[in-house]
Protein backbone atom coordinates (compact mmCIF):
# COMPACT_ATOMS: atom_id res chain seq x y z
CA UNK A 1 0.00 0.00 0.00
CA UNK A 2 1.00 3.28 -1.23
CA UNK A 3 1.65 5.47 1.84
CA UNK A 4 -0.19 8.91 1.40
CA UNK A 5 0.90 12.50 3.72
CA UNK A 6 -2.52 13.67 3.24
CA UNK A 7 -3.99 14.75 6.31
CA UNK A 8 -7.17 14.43 8.03
CA UNK A 9 -9.18 16.99 10.49
CA UNK A 10 -5.40 18.70 10.05
CA UNK A 11 -4.10 16.21 12.20
CA UNK A 12 -0.55 15.23 9.99
CA UNK A 13 0.29 11.56 9.20
CA UNK A 14 2.93 11.62 12.53
CA UNK A 15 0.18 12.71 14.28
CA UNK A 16 -2.44 10.19 13.73
CA UNK A 17 -0.46 7.25 13.87
CA UNK A 18 0.95 8.79 17.47
CA UNK A 19 -3.10 8.99 18.34
CA UNK A 20 -3.00 5.12 17.44
CA UNK A 21 -0.52 4.58 19.77
CA UNK A 22 -2.11 5.95 22.81
CA UNK A 23 -5.29 4.17 22.06
CA UNK A 24 -3.42 1.16 21.74
CA UNK A 25 -1.80 2.05 25.31
CA UNK A 26 -4.99 2.85 27.19
CA UNK A 27 -6.65 -0.29 25.60
CA UNK A 28 -3.24 -2.67 26.91
CA UNK A 29 -2.96 -1.12 29.95
CA UNK A 30 -6.30 -1.60 31.02
CA UNK A 31 -5.95 -4.77 30.44
CA UNK A 32 -3.05 -5.27 31.87
CA UNK A 33 -4.19 -3.33 34.56
CA UNK A 34 -7.15 -6.05 34.99
CA UNK A 35 -5.48 -9.02 35.25
CA UNK A 36 -3.36 -7.80 37.56
CA UNK A 37 -6.85 -6.96 39.80
CA UNK A 38 -7.25 -10.46 39.46
CA UNK A 39 -3.79 -11.63 40.53
CA UNK A 40 -4.85 -9.61 44.41
CA UNK A 41 -1.92 -6.85 43.14
CA UNK A 42 -4.41 -4.22 43.17
CA UNK A 43 -7.06 -3.63 45.69
CA UNK A 44 -10.29 -1.83 46.20
CA UNK A 45 -12.31 -0.46 43.20
CA UNK A 46 -10.95 -0.38 39.94
CA UNK A 47 -13.15 0.76 36.45
CA UNK A 48 -11.92 0.36 33.27
CA UNK A 49 -11.87 2.61 30.40
CA UNK A 50 -11.69 -0.08 27.75
CA UNK A 51 -14.07 1.16 25.00
CA UNK A 52 -14.10 4.48 25.36
CA UNK A 53 -10.25 5.17 24.21
CA UNK A 54 -11.79 7.53 21.05
CA UNK A 55 -12.98 9.86 23.67
CA UNK A 56 -10.11 10.77 25.98
CA UNK A 57 -7.30 10.74 23.26
CA UNK A 58 -9.56 12.62 20.72
CA UNK A 59 -10.69 15.50 23.06
CA UNK A 60 -6.73 15.83 24.83
CA UNK A 61 -5.60 15.52 21.25
CA UNK A 62 -6.97 19.48 20.62
CA UNK A 63 -5.26 20.79 24.21
CA UNK A 64 -2.27 22.27 25.26
CA UNK A 65 0.06 21.13 27.77
CA UNK A 66 -1.01 23.52 29.44
CA UNK A 67 -4.65 22.99 29.81
CA UNK A 68 -6.13 21.31 32.67
CA UNK A 69 -8.47 17.81 32.79
CA UNK A 70 -10.35 16.58 35.65
CA UNK A 71 -11.98 13.24 35.52
CA UNK A 72 -14.27 11.05 37.29
CA UNK A 73 -13.28 7.45 38.90
CA UNK A 74 -12.67 6.22 35.47
CA UNK A 75 -9.61 8.32 34.69
CA UNK A 76 -6.65 5.87 33.72
CA UNK A 77 -6.94 6.27 30.09
CA UNK A 78 -7.42 10.16 30.50
CA UNK A 79 -3.95 10.89 32.48
CA UNK A 80 -2.12 8.23 29.99
CA UNK A 81 -3.70 10.62 27.33
CA UNK A 82 -2.47 13.86 29.05
CA UNK A 83 1.59 12.02 29.44
CA UNK A 84 1.38 10.55 32.22
CA UNK A 85 4.29 7.81 32.37
CA UNK A 86 2.30 4.45 32.57
CA UNK A 87 4.80 3.44 35.30
CA UNK A 88 3.72 6.55 37.24
CA UNK A 89 -0.50 4.97 36.42
CA UNK A 90 0.32 1.15 37.33
CA UNK A 91 2.35 2.11 40.92
CA UNK A 92 -0.56 4.10 41.88
CA UNK A 93 -3.05 1.73 41.45
CA UNK A 94 -0.26 -0.83 43.24
CA UNK A 95 -0.40 1.58 46.15
CA UNK A 96 3.18 2.27 45.62
CA UNK A 97 5.71 4.97 46.60
CA UNK A 98 6.14 5.74 43.13
CA UNK A 99 2.78 5.62 41.86
CA UNK A 100 1.47 9.57 40.68
CA UNK A 101 0.02 10.18 44.01
CA UNK A 102 2.82 8.62 46.08
CA UNK A 103 0.16 5.47 46.20
CA UNK A 104 -1.88 7.34 48.42
CA UNK A 105 -4.68 7.79 45.94
CA UNK A 106 -4.92 4.69 43.90
CA UNK A 107 -7.00 3.91 40.96
CA UNK A 108 -9.85 7.03 41.55
CA UNK A 109 -7.30 9.73 42.09
CA UNK A 110 -4.27 10.38 38.93
CA UNK A 111 -2.69 13.38 39.49
CA UNK A 112 0.30 15.33 37.80
CA UNK A 113 0.27 19.20 38.01
CA UNK A 114 3.07 19.37 36.03
CA UNK A 115 0.82 17.50 33.23
CA UNK A 116 -2.45 19.49 34.21
CA UNK A 117 -3.92 16.41 35.23
CA UNK A 118 -6.13 17.34 38.37
CA UNK A 119 -7.66 13.99 39.84
CA UNK A 120 -9.77 11.63 39.35
CA UNK A 121 -12.76 11.66 41.41
CA UNK A 122 -14.45 9.23 43.44
CA UNK A 123 -17.75 11.24 44.30
CA UNK A 124 -19.95 11.04 41.49
CA UNK A 125 -20.38 14.61 39.70
CA UNK A 126 -17.58 16.21 42.17
CA UNK A 127 -15.26 17.31 39.84
CA UNK A 128 -18.17 19.54 37.56
CA UNK A 129 -18.10 22.38 40.57
CA UNK A 130 -13.86 21.65 40.88
CA UNK A 131 -13.57 22.46 37.14
CA UNK A 132 -15.51 25.69 37.01
CA UNK A 133 -13.53 26.71 39.99
CA UNK A 134 -10.10 26.02 37.96
CA UNK A 135 -11.70 27.80 35.37
CA UNK A 136 -12.56 30.97 37.75
CA UNK A 137 -8.81 30.53 38.77
CA UNK A 138 -7.79 30.41 35.42
CA UNK A 139 -9.55 33.51 34.20
CA UNK A 140 -9.23 35.63 37.09
CA UNK A 141 -5.54 35.58 36.91
CA UNK A 142 -5.78 36.03 32.72
CA UNK A 143 -3.92 32.88 32.21
CA UNK A 144 -4.31 31.40 28.45
CA UNK A 145 -5.86 27.97 29.83
CA UNK A 146 -8.78 26.07 28.88
CA UNK A 147 -10.26 23.40 31.67
CA UNK A 148 -11.47 20.29 30.29
CA UNK A 149 -14.18 18.20 32.67
CA UNK A 150 -14.88 14.59 32.09
CA UNK A 151 -17.60 12.84 33.98
CA UNK A 152 -20.19 9.68 33.18
CA UNK A 153 -24.36 9.97 32.15
CA UNK A 154 -24.54 9.24 35.87
CA UNK A 155 -23.54 12.36 37.04
CA UNK A 156 -26.14 14.72 34.65
CA UNK A 157 -28.70 13.60 37.17
CA UNK A 158 -26.52 15.40 39.90
CA UNK A 159 -27.28 18.64 41.32
CA UNK A 160 -23.87 19.67 40.63
CA UNK A 161 -24.42 19.53 37.36
CA UNK A 162 -27.03 22.08 36.55
CA UNK A 163 -25.16 24.37 39.27
CA UNK A 164 -21.71 24.25 37.62
CA UNK A 165 -23.00 24.43 34.27
CA UNK A 166 -24.84 27.65 35.23
CA UNK A 167 -22.24 29.68 36.73
CA UNK A 168 -19.99 28.32 33.53
CA UNK A 169 -22.13 29.69 31.58
CA UNK A 170 -22.97 32.95 33.45
CA UNK A 171 -19.60 33.95 34.55
CA UNK A 172 -18.73 32.41 30.74
CA UNK A 173 -15.72 30.48 32.55
CA UNK A 174 -13.26 28.66 29.90
CA UNK A 175 -14.53 25.40 30.32
CA UNK A 176 -15.48 22.25 28.41
CA UNK A 177 -17.68 19.48 29.93
CA UNK A 178 -17.42 16.55 28.40
CA UNK A 179 -20.43 13.70 29.18
CA UNK A 180 -18.79 9.90 28.32
CA UNK A 181 -22.74 8.83 27.81
CA UNK A 182 -21.61 4.68 27.99
CA UNK A 183 -25.24 4.21 28.35
CA UNK A 184 -25.46 2.50 31.57
CA UNK A 185 -24.22 4.75 34.39
CA UNK A 186 -23.68 2.37 37.02
CA UNK A 187 -26.52 -0.23 35.88
CA UNK A 188 -29.18 2.02 34.79
CA UNK A 189 -29.83 1.98 30.99
CA UNK A 190 -29.59 5.76 29.91
CA UNK A 191 -33.22 5.78 28.20
CA UNK A 192 -34.63 4.69 31.74
CA UNK A 193 -32.99 7.59 33.45
CA UNK A 194 -33.46 10.65 30.94
CA UNK A 195 -36.62 12.34 29.96
CA UNK A 196 -34.13 13.57 26.59
CA UNK A 197 -31.80 11.01 24.13
CA UNK A 198 -29.41 13.53 24.65
CA UNK A 199 -27.78 16.74 26.44
CA UNK A 200 -28.22 19.56 23.90
CA UNK A 201 -31.90 20.39 25.77
CA UNK A 202 -29.71 20.88 28.95
CA UNK A 203 -26.80 22.65 27.44
CA UNK A 204 -29.60 24.79 25.90
CA UNK A 205 -31.56 25.18 29.24
CA UNK A 206 -27.95 26.82 30.44
CA UNK A 207 -27.05 29.33 27.57
CA UNK A 208 -24.15 27.29 26.00
CA UNK A 209 -23.58 25.56 23.32
CA UNK A 210 -24.19 21.48 23.25
CA UNK A 211 -23.18 19.01 20.49
CA UNK A 212 -24.00 15.22 20.99
CA UNK A 213 -20.86 13.37 18.73
CA UNK A 214 -20.08 9.76 18.39
CA UNK A 215 -17.88 8.84 20.75
CA UNK A 216 -16.59 5.21 19.18
CA UNK A 217 -14.95 8.16 16.47
CA UNK A 218 -11.54 9.89 16.84
CA UNK A 219 -11.44 12.25 14.92
CA UNK A 220 -15.71 13.24 15.27
CA UNK A 221 -14.35 13.81 19.12
CA UNK A 222 -11.19 15.46 18.08
CA UNK A 223 -13.02 18.28 15.77
CA UNK A 224 -15.78 18.83 18.35
CA UNK A 225 -13.12 19.63 20.86
CA UNK A 226 -11.12 21.64 19.35
CA UNK A 227 -14.07 24.18 18.53
CA UNK A 228 -15.12 23.99 21.95
CA UNK A 229 -11.52 24.66 22.95
CA UNK A 230 -11.45 27.54 20.61
CA UNK A 231 -14.49 28.93 21.58
CA UNK A 232 -13.65 28.81 25.61
CA UNK A 233 -10.17 30.08 24.79
CA UNK A 234 -11.60 33.18 23.04
CA UNK A 235 -13.54 34.32 26.17
CA UNK A 236 -16.98 33.14 24.60
CA UNK A 237 -17.74 30.31 27.34
CA UNK A 238 -18.26 26.87 28.13
CA UNK A 239 -19.46 24.21 25.54
CA UNK A 240 -21.34 20.79 26.87
CA UNK A 241 -20.14 18.03 24.95
CA UNK A 242 -22.23 14.85 25.02
CA UNK A 243 -19.76 11.78 23.69
CA UNK A 244 -21.92 8.60 22.96
CA UNK A 245 -19.41 5.82 23.50
CA UNK A 246 -20.09 2.53 25.30
CA UNK A 247 -17.85 0.37 27.98
CA UNK A 248 -16.64 -2.79 26.95
CA UNK A 249 -16.31 -4.30 30.44
CA UNK A 250 -18.56 -3.89 33.67
CA UNK A 251 -18.69 -0.63 35.60
CA UNK A 252 -16.31 -1.93 37.75
CA UNK A 253 -14.33 -5.25 38.41
CA UNK A 254 -16.97 -6.70 41.00
CA UNK A 255 -20.11 -5.75 38.64
CA UNK A 256 -21.56 -8.78 36.64
CA UNK A 257 -22.96 -6.53 34.38
CA UNK A 258 -26.46 -8.23 34.02
CA UNK A 259 -27.94 -6.02 33.36
CA UNK A 260 -27.25 -5.93 29.51
CA UNK A 261 -27.18 -8.64 27.32
CA UNK A 262 -24.10 -10.71 25.72
CA UNK A 263 -25.13 -10.16 22.26
CA UNK A 264 -25.47 -5.97 22.94
CA UNK A 265 -21.61 -6.39 23.96
CA UNK A 266 -20.54 -8.48 21.41
CA UNK A 267 -21.94 -6.12 18.44
CA UNK A 268 -19.99 -3.53 20.26
CA UNK A 269 -16.87 -4.99 20.67
CA UNK A 270 -16.78 -6.39 16.82
CA UNK A 271 -18.99 -3.50 15.08
CA UNK A 272 -18.15 -0.47 17.02
CA UNK A 273 -14.53 -1.06 18.12
CA UNK A 274 -12.89 2.39 18.28
CA UNK A 275 -9.44 0.96 17.98
CA UNK A 276 -10.76 -0.62 15.02
CA UNK A 277 -13.14 2.41 13.22
CA UNK A 278 -9.53 4.48 13.13
CA UNK A 279 -7.27 1.69 11.49
CA UNK A 280 -10.14 1.44 8.85
CA UNK A 281 -10.01 5.23 8.78
CA UNK A 282 -6.55 5.22 7.91
CA UNK A 283 -6.36 2.31 5.81
CA UNK A 284 -9.17 3.69 3.36
CA UNK A 285 -6.84 7.40 3.52
CA UNK A 286 -3.64 5.73 2.59
CA UNK A 287 -2.05 6.91 5.87
CA UNK A 288 -1.36 3.87 7.71
CA UNK A 289 -0.61 0.23 7.12
CA UNK A 290 -1.46 -3.00 9.00
CA UNK A 291 1.72 -3.15 9.77
CA UNK A 292 2.52 0.33 11.51
CA UNK A 293 -0.97 -0.43 13.72
CA UNK A 294 0.81 -4.23 14.80
CA UNK A 295 3.94 -1.96 15.78
CA UNK A 296 2.04 0.04 17.60
CA UNK A 297 0.05 -2.66 19.24
CA UNK A 298 3.28 -4.37 20.53
CA UNK A 299 4.67 -1.20 21.68
CA UNK A 300 1.10 -1.08 23.89
CA UNK A 301 1.57 -3.97 25.33
CA UNK A 302 5.19 -3.91 26.10
CA UNK A 303 4.79 -0.26 27.71
CA UNK A 304 2.11 -2.04 29.95
CA UNK A 305 4.31 -5.10 30.38
CA UNK A 306 7.10 -2.59 31.96
CA UNK A 307 4.83 -0.56 34.06
CA UNK A 308 3.43 -3.48 35.80
CA UNK A 309 7.08 -4.46 36.31
CA UNK A 310 7.63 -1.04 37.27
CA UNK A 311 5.22 -1.26 40.05
CA UNK A 312 5.57 -4.68 41.34
CA UNK A 313 9.87 -3.79 41.90
CA UNK A 314 8.59 -0.30 43.38
CA UNK A 315 8.13 0.09 47.51
CA UNK A 316 5.05 0.98 49.66
CA UNK A 317 4.81 4.05 50.98
CA UNK A 318 6.17 4.14 54.76
CA UNK A 319 4.27 4.55 57.95
CA UNK A 320 5.73 8.10 58.10
CA UNK A 321 4.33 9.10 55.17
CA UNK A 322 1.20 9.06 56.62
CA UNK A 323 2.02 12.49 57.90
CA UNK A 324 3.12 13.94 54.49
CA UNK A 325 0.92 16.26 52.04
CA UNK A 326 -1.99 16.69 54.28
CA UNK A 327 -1.72 20.68 53.82
CA UNK A 328 -1.12 22.52 50.98
CA UNK A 329 1.12 25.18 51.29
CA UNK A 330 -0.65 28.41 49.98
CA UNK A 331 2.59 30.67 50.81
CA UNK A 332 2.17 31.40 46.60
CA UNK A 333 -1.33 32.05 46.17
CA UNK A 334 -1.64 34.55 49.63
CA UNK A 335 1.26 36.46 47.92
CA UNK A 336 -0.25 36.66 44.87
CA UNK A 337 -3.57 37.90 46.52
CA UNK A 338 -1.62 40.48 48.20
CA UNK A 339 0.30 41.38 45.74
CA UNK A 340 -3.00 42.34 43.56
CA UNK A 341 -4.59 43.51 46.31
Amino acid sequence: MAISNATLAGLTRTQLLEMHYTMALLRRFEEKSAEEYTRGKIGGFMHLYIGQEAVGVGSIAALRQTDIILSSYREHGHALAKGMAPGAVMAELYGKITGCSKGKGGSMHMWSSELGVWGGNGIVAAQLPMAAGAALAAQYRGEDTVVVCYFGDGAVDEGAFHESLNLASLWKLPVVYICENNQYSMGMAVEKAWAVDNLVPRATAHNMPGEQVDGMNILNVYEATRRAVERARSGQGPTLLEAKTYRFRAHSMTDPAYYRTREEEHEWRTQRDPIGIFEKLLLENSIGSQAEFDENDARATQAAEDAAEFAEQSEFPSPDDLYTDILADNSTALSYRYERN
